[in-house]
């Protein structure tokens, strides 16, 4: 029979076998009692527990740094600090800069898949004269050619061929202001692998969207029933003399054009002239083929049927037979073709507008990936600190208001540099998505963003010809009237500042339930605009028809779950919850799991297509394995209290003393 074992404390001189048996069944008890209290002595779950129920998702969080300090540091450990982060330092501008052409490239790319198209849309004048139509043109037309700029540009020269009219113009310049926000969503989507990442990326990126969708609401009928923003740049445009300016400074474009004019050029007149009907645009490609040319205008003398098709009556002479004139005659001759990749490439306009696509998406998304990783390693510790406080910390009392004006002062001078919106709210997505910039701070700085896109519009049309001039400028004014108008009503009070609260109830959902986020996409910005046009093609009648019924179950949905929230006294017992509805009518467990079925059968070997409900039940089993076997070694994590213990010398001997106990 083998030997009882001894506890390594446990003196071995003057016991007895009872006094042994007895010590053996005391110390089993107590490692017994040890096992059971075990977390209580563990200082990670003391914190956790302390703060479990009290964390908010939406608080910053502190990037910790691993590094050393500085000043412990050796010579050669100094060196190689400072030339570590020059370097990341210049591999994130270098980032950047990949980042913005590959927008640009994007750009490009859409218009040459669907530039002809939305030119197309533009030339339906009759359909512009409703406002519901013209603003889901203008929303479609800017996702077709990803530029608000472009689709400007198009309205323009429509308004300035007499194609449009200046109040038709209205909603769509409404709906570009929309369709331009959707760069900024897709890029947030790439941070989709880390819940709290992409919860906050996600809200910072819609709270964009819903700002433009609220403004739209409210001042699209305001506009219909006054005509206040048509009125008002009226005013504006005739009060002051205007001339015609330069070319507005192209900033950014001097930096990104050397690379991305090397890979494409387009001709963008072709689908201005597409939407104004000219025949000859419809046949030419959007690759520009030949970048400089010279234009010669000669006076020639020419023969017309009769005196009526003479340029002057002063330059027109008229024998019994047939008359002459003089004409202006300009020809063109092309002098120096393109040098950019695709100008002598055989193919259509829509299969290099695919490569482009897929290319630019391809390089978008690895920058973005980079980036993140980047700033995750560099915004650490001090350098963390600092750059939060400024970005997120307001003025003290009694001017704690003027921050967020300020921060729209930034986003409207960076819009202003780099001459694109979408440019400036999709490279500071990725720092909302770290915890660098809060949603609250990143909201006026979207707004910013809004109006600095527009002052550029204005400097662009103060360079437009004289003819166009006036109307070109007006168009820019509605834009910054439009955006104005958004920023008195969504932000100056901040009870009205629901954007925020939206993007963040958005956030929560995504982060749930990531699938979410592509539904929304496709609903907010092609399913729903597809609709409402459709209803529009059928008349008004068809419109009223449908439409109020569903906003009218719309607005009685929000007041009730305002009411279920706030005043539930006021609501009858049934609609105290909507538990009296089927489960997939008011939650979205069920569409989760339908998801999880779908894509355990299409990607069932890919380990990063789990749903959020599989990572969730993980989780669970790992909590469960911590608060089962694995509270012994749970309760001795702090290294203080593990320092010169080998426990698992210790674990050896309670096996043995149970083993004797049991015998």
């Amino acid at each position: 029979m083998a030997s009882r074992p001894e506890l390594e404390d446990q003196k071995s001189t003057g016991s007895t076998e009872k006094h042994k048996e007895d010590q053996l069944s005391d110390n089993s008890e107590t490692e017994e009692k040890a096992l059971s209290m075990a977390p209580a002595h563990s200082t990670v779950a003391l914190v956790e527990t302390g703060c479990e129920g009290e964390d908010d998702p939406w608080d910053l969080p502190e990037l910790q740094d691993g590094a050393a300090a500085w000043s412990d540091l050796d010579t050669m450990g100094k060196v190689l600090r400072v030339v570590t982060s020059t370097g990341k330092g210049l591999l994130l501008l270098g980032l950047l800069y990949m980042f913005i052409c590959s927008l640009d490239i994007l750009s490009s790319a859409f218009q040459l898949v669907g530039g002809k198209a939305a030119g197309d849309i533009f030339t339906e004048g009759s359909v512009l004269s409703n406002p519901l139509a013209g603003l889901v043109i203008g929303v479609l037309v800017t996702l077709l050619v990803q530029s608000s700029s472009t689709s400007s540009s198009i309205v323009v020269s429509m308004v300035s061929s007499g194609l449009l009219q200046v109040q038709m113009a209205v909603p769509v310049i409404m709906g570009t202001n929309i369709g331009t926000s959707v760069t900024n969503t897709l890029v947030a989507m790439t941070q989709a692998g880390d819940r709290n990442k992409f919860r906050r990326a996600f809200a910072g990126a819609t709270v964009h969207d819903f700002f433009n969708w609220l403004s739209v609401l409210v001042l699209l009928p305001l506009e219909v029933a006054s005509g206040y923003m048509y009125e008002l740049t009226k005013l504006l445009v005739d009060s002051f003399n205007i001339q015609s300016g330069e070319k507005t400074p192209e900033l950014l474009h001097v930096i990104t054009d050397p690379l991305t004019k090397a890979i494409i050029e387009l001709d963008k007149s072709v689908i201005s002239g597409i939407a104004i009907g000219d025949p000859a645009a419809r046949n030419k490609s959007l690759i520009l083929k030949w970048c400089k040319t010279f234009t010669n205008v000669t006076l020639r003398n020419e023969t017309v049927p009769g005196p009526e098709n003479c340029t002057s009556p002063a330059l027109c002479w008229c024998s019994p037979d047939l008359c002459y004139t003089l004409h202006n005659i300009s020809e063109t001759y092309n002098i120096q073709t393109c040098n950019h990749v695709f100008v002598n490439v055989d193919l259509s306009d829509l299969t290099i507008g695919l490569i482009l696509l897929a290319l630019s998406l391809l390089v978008l998304c690895s920058c973005l990936i980079l980036i993140v990783k980047l700033l995750n390693s560099m915004l650490k510790g001090q350098v963390a600190v600092v750059i939060k406080k400024i970005l997120n910390t307001d003025f003290p009392f009694p001017f704690g208001w003027v921050t967020g004006y300020i921060a729209m002062l930034v986003g409207a001078g960076m819009t202003f540099i780099v001459q694109s919106s979408s440019v400036f709210t999709a490279a500071i997505n990725p720092l909302i998505g770290i915890g660098v910039i809060s949603i609250e701070r990143a909201y006026p700085l979207s707004l910013g963003a809004n109006i600095g896109t527009t002052t550029t519009a204005i400097l662009a049309a103060m360079a437009a010809p004289g003819d166009t001039l006036a109307k070109a400028l007006q168009i820019a004014l509605i834009h910054f009237v439009f955006n104005v108008s958004g920023i008195i009503l969504w932000y100056p009070i901040p009870f009205t500042r629901i954007p925020i609260r939206l993007a963040k109830a958005l956030g929560n959902i995504t982060a749930e339930y990531r699938w979410f986020a592509g539904v929304y996409i496709i609903s907010c910005f092609f399913l729903l605009p597809l609709f409402v046009f459709g209803l529009s093609m059928a008349g008004w009648k068809v419109l009223v028809g449908v439409g109020v019924p569903i906003v009218a179950l719309l607005i009685i949905i929000i007041i009730v779950n305002v009411l279920q929230a706030r005043l539930p006294s006021c609501l009858p017992a049934v609609l105290h919850s909507w538990d009296f509805l089927p489960l997939w009518a008011h939650s979205l467990e069920p569409w989760d799991r339908a998801v999880a079925v779908v894509a355990a059968k299409c990607c069932c070997c890919c380990k990063g297509c789990r749903t959020g409900q599989e990572e969730e039940e993980e989780e669970e089993e790992e909590e469960e394995e911590k608060k089962g076997g694995g509270h012994f070694l749970e309760m001795y994590d702090n290294p203080a209290v593990t320092n010169g213990v080998d426990w698992e010398k210790k674990m050896e001997d309670k096996e043995d003393v149970l083993k004797a106990t049991q015998l």
